[in-house]
């Protein structure tokens, strides 16, 4: 597991943050096109049915077709400049901000660092801490992904300067309010959830069957990723919605379009014309992306353990193992 540990070797904050970046980068080529459908089907106000012809999108094996036939292959890769940096950043931040955190409360506070309460807690704030610097590069991923044809923006540069001159600087944090109240709660409960099921796994896997550390921490990194963003994926629709507005122009070929007034507004009107059903969209894109998206933290584990191995072979060979 990522975060302090007083009894191993660590590595530096630095070399965390180099490894959380490393880690999301990698992950991003993977989960992009999964990331590109969650969003389409985030925004589309018409439900997701094929008995409802007035939707662009029926499905995902239906939606892939149209989207390829329509927009080619490099559309499911939209946005991709963007989420490399906000994958990239966030990854960075947040790994060296839980290191820290877990460092600190395990020298001040009476607290261990390995207890799932303070891996919520340092969990959340860093991910609060992550949100905030890379938002402005959430937005404009969202706004590439969510672009059709003919493109409203032609590059990052051009999308910058044209949403800065139009929309003004507070339009890169539109959607922030419902993404601090969901963070905190889904990284945290995600670090909580990893390492309760890393625990769990040592007293029910087999002492024979232990040397599978990758397969069990696909499979605990998975399953925490599903359960904490399940919980708190409401929200995120709620911000998908937010950071579209004033790009309803470029929305109009994909259907109905809103205008939102605010976080509550936003919520209201889903509730009140679409029903509770609209947050679940998009829920079997969003699961297999989170299996790609947890096994990240699993390949930042390992990308910190060969750091070790190269700044000291022998410190590394000799450290107490860590929990994955």
């Amino acid at each position: 597991m990522v975060g302090y540990d007083p009894e191993a070797t660590c590595v530096s904050t630095v070399e965390a943050a180099a490894a959380g970046s490393a880690s999301g980068l990698v992950t991003r080529v993977l989960v992009s096109p999964l990331d590109v459908l969650k969003i389409r089907f985030q925004l589309q106000i018409e439900q997701l049915s094929s008995r409802n012809p007035t939707a662009k999108y029926h499905g995902i094996l239906q939606a892939v077709q149209r989207i390829f036939g329509e927009e080619g292959l490099t559309a499911f890769w939209k946005g991709h400049v963007p989420a490399q940096f906000l994958s990239i950043g966030f990854g960075a931040v947040q790994f060296m901000a839980f290191e820290s955190l877990t460092e600190l409360v395990h020298k001040a506070t009476s607290f261990t660092a390995r207890d799932s309460f303070v891996h919520l807690v340092c969990g959340g704030l860093a991910a609060c801490t992550a949100t905030v610097a890379v938002h402005p590069v959430d937005t404009l991923r969202t706004r590439f992904a969510a672009q059709g044809e003919p493109k409203i923006y032609l590059s990052l540069r051009h999308a910058v300067v044209t949403m800065y001159q139009t929309e003004g600087p507070r339009t890169f944090y539109r959607g922030l309010t419902p993404t601090l109240i969901a963070i905190f709660p889904y990284a945290g409960l995600q670090f909580f959830f990893y390492n309760i099921l890393q625990q769990f796994s040592k007293w029910a896997i087999p002492a024979e069957a232990k040397n599978r550390a990758n397969i069990k921490n696909l499979v605990c990194g998975s399953c925490a990723g599903v359960v904490s963003k399940s919980l708190t994926y409401p929200l995120d629709v709620v911000k998908k919605r937010l950071q579209v507005g004033g790009f309803e122009h470029a929305r109009a070929a994909f259907g109905q379009v809103r205008t939102y007034g605010g976080f509550l507004d936003c919520m209201t009107q889903i509730m009140r014309e679409e029903g509770p059903g609209t947050v679940t969209r998009s829920s079997i894109a969003l699961t297999l992306a989170l299996g790609k998206t947890s096994h990240g933290r699993n390949r930042q584990r390992r990308i910190q353990n060969t750091v070790l191995r190269f700044r000291d072979p022998e410190a590394a060979e000799n450290s107490p193992q860590r929990p994955q």
